[in-house]
């Protein structure tokens, strides 16, 4: 099983603890470290700093958003990492289109990233690319336009849904939530949940798309327990069924109430899942 951690967490620490962190999390054995950019520290400029803590793991944006950089800035320096760092370095792009026509928008960037012109040498390999995708139209973009996608609050359904959009030979990272408390397991996942539901329409939307109603969204426990793994003897198994609906690497995020970086939470999921 290709798993790897993905966090939030890592800018609401210093910058040695994160280093310090990640070189554990690759001592740990996962394959992936991915975090996001919501806000925080530049995307790039951390992903360096990570591919420098470390020697193997690859290091991956959960998104980089596009709304926040030039095409070009961002295309320089997912080829400089990959230059620095051969086949370690994953750009994950995304964010929030202006406008209406979200696909559109990220088209004409992709266009404008492909335009530009480096004379810095040609990484080989080349930086993968992939896109934050959930509906339809996004994911056939990310087939198109990019080495595949990175889902991102989705349930295994979605999984199998976009394997069959991009067909077989898309990458497809899928991001799962996991709760490790079994006791207040649920109530933290509602929680969590619940933050996406009022927050991002677009998380609504998908999830109406695979089949949950309007009461569901209201926070029921079929659809919480859907979207995140509760308890430590959900975890496997939930990895099981994204790989096996098509999968090629799942991330997992340790959601919990508690402050700091939940090390613990990542040395737990070590022993369970690899």
């Amino acid at each position: 099983m290709s798993v790897g951690i993905w966090t939030f967490a890592f800018d609401a620490a210093p910058i040695g603890q994160v280093r310090e962190a990640a070189a554990e999390i690759e001592e740990l054995g996962f394959d992936g470290l991915w975090f996001g950019e919501y806000p925080g520290r530049e995307a790039l400029t951390q992903a360096a700093l990570l591919l420098g803590a470390t020697s193997r793991i690859t290091v991956a944006t959960g998104v980089a958003r596009f709304d926040r950089r030039s095409p070009a800035g961002v295309a320089g320096g997912a080829r400089a990492l990959a230059e620095a760092y051969p086949g370690r370095f994953t750009l994950g792009l995304g964010g929030h289109a202006r406008g209406a026509r979200p696909v559109e928008s990220i088209r004409a960037y992709l266009d404008e990233m492909d335009a530009a012109e480096f004379t810095s040498p040609e990484p080989v390999p080349p930086p993968r690319r992939l896109l934050a995708a959930l509906g339809p139209r996004m994911l056939r973009l990310a087939a198109e336009r990019a080495d595949g996608a990175h889902p991102y609050f989705v349930p295994p359904e979605h999984t199998a849904l976009a394997r069959e959009i991009m067909g077989p030979h898309a990458y497809l990272a899928v991001e799962q939530g996991v709760v490790l408390d079994r006791v207040r397991g649920l109530d933290i996942a509602r929680a969590e949940v619940g933050f996406y539901l009022e927050s991002a329409e677009h998380h609504r939307v998908n999830l109406k798309r695979l089949g949950f109603t309007d009461d569901d969204l209201a926070g029921s426990d079929r659809l919480v327990e859907s979207v995140i793994a509760i308890g430590e003897e959900e975890i496997a198994g939930r990895v099981k069924a994204h790989l096996d609906a098509g999968a090629d690497h799942v991330c997992l995020q340790v959601i919990t109430d508690e402050p700091g970086l939940p090390l613990a939470g990542w040395r737990r999921l070590a022993e369970l899942v690899l």
